[in-house]
């Protein structure tokens, strides 16, 4: 028969699975562990990046300006900085951003993804506010870009609807048309871009979207109005100078042709005269000569009005021509493709 073995005093016995559950518990702990490390890493991957690119970034006083200017908000001037943004003279916007060399008028660029923003320097006093709504542009380029495809999709419909029914600004309307020819697929894009810092009052659901980015959009939107007067007050002056100047053409092609017609019928009556003069027929040539005399002075009286007239246009014309070549000045100021000499 089979008796126990008694144990020996100090001996204990093993409690069954105690150091190998230990072991288990801990490796357990430990995956658990890394699979929160990493999960940490793969949710918080883009801030990490973010703390990353701004761990060392101190701002410019002209971009934290610009930033100010705009009213951006915490978020809005998160991810202008997050893009080291430049204001730059033209040759080197034009080395920063080569793929928009061909344009005409190119004020910023945003590079993808968060890579950098670069904003055309304009210094014309007259055109106040370009830089700061193209930063605001650019700016927004890059919220968009961050958005998550869901909310991309339900912005893009907001934007879409505004633009088929409430949208009526002929400029922004053409612009926009460009972009479907010049950067097909981009629409969306440059609507959120270009309404929220050119269009003062949007529906409530995009006005909400815009608060994220702006305290008061308002600011940008009248930078935008102001620079945009500059083109369009001289659009407006040059065109009202046109009609003067057709109307006054007008009248100097209608004074012409009667003046053809008078000088016609002065040659006529004099040549009656002369003839009635050599005929000896005195008092019938007398008599026409207060009628023709008359006919002279409203001849002469028409050249003087139409000399003034072509006097006046001529003045026209030089003023209309100035404010043409303003308009030329500002045109080129913003255009990127003209590179001053020594830059």
């Amino acid at each position: 028969m089979n008796q126990p073995v008694p144990m020996r005093p100090g001996y204990r016995q093993p409690v069954p699975g105690g150091p190998a559950r230990r072991r288990s518990l801990r490796l357990l702990l430990g995956f658990l562990l890394l699979f929160v490390v990493v999960l940490l890493g793969l949710t918080q991957a883009q801030a990490v990046g973010d703390w990353w690119r701004l761990r060392n970034y101190v701002p410019p006083a002209k971009v934290s300006q610009l930033a100010d200017q705009t009213s951006m908000s915490d978020l809005g001037r998160h991810l202008f900085y997050l893009n080291h943004p430049g204001v730059e003279s033209k040759a080197d916007f034009r080395k920063a951003c080569p793929d928009y060399g061909e344009k005409t008028i190119v004020l910023g660029c945003y590079k993808s993804v968060q890579n950098g923003i670069h904003v055309l320097a304009v210094d014309d006093e007259r055109l106040s506010g370009v830089e700061q709504v193209t930063a605001a542009h650019e700016m927004l380029h890059a919220a968009y870009d961050r958005l998550k495809p869901g909310e991309k999709t339900k912005l893009d419909q907001a934007l879409q609807a505004y633009a088929s029914s409430g949208l009526v600004d002929e400029r922004i309307k053409k612009t926009l048309e460009g972009y479907r020819t010049t950067e097909p697929g981009q629409e969306y894009n440059e609507m959120h871009s270009i309404f929220g810092t050119e269009i003062a009052s949007l529906p409530p659901e995009l006005e909400a979207h815009y608060r994220q980015y702006f305290t008061d959009r308002k600011k940008v939107t009248t930078y935008a109005a102001q620079y945009q007067d500059a083109f369009t007050s001289r659009k407006d002056e040059v065109a009202r100078y046109d009609a003067m100047l057709a109307d006054q053409s007008k009248q100097i092609k209608a004074n012409l042709a009667r003046l053809d017609d008078q000088e016609k019928q002065i040659n006529s009556e004099e040549s009656r005269m002369v003839s009635l003069r050599s005929q000896g027929r005195y008092a019938e040539y007398n008599a026409n000569v207060n009628s023709f005399n008359a006919l002279v002075d409203n001849y002469n009286g028409l050249i003087a009005t139409t000399k003034q007239l072509i006097e006046s246009y001529n003045q026209l014309v030089e003023q209309r021509n100035a404010i043409a070549a303003e308009t030329t000045e500002l045109q080129q100021a913003i255009d990127s493709s003209v590179v001053p000499a020594g830059q």
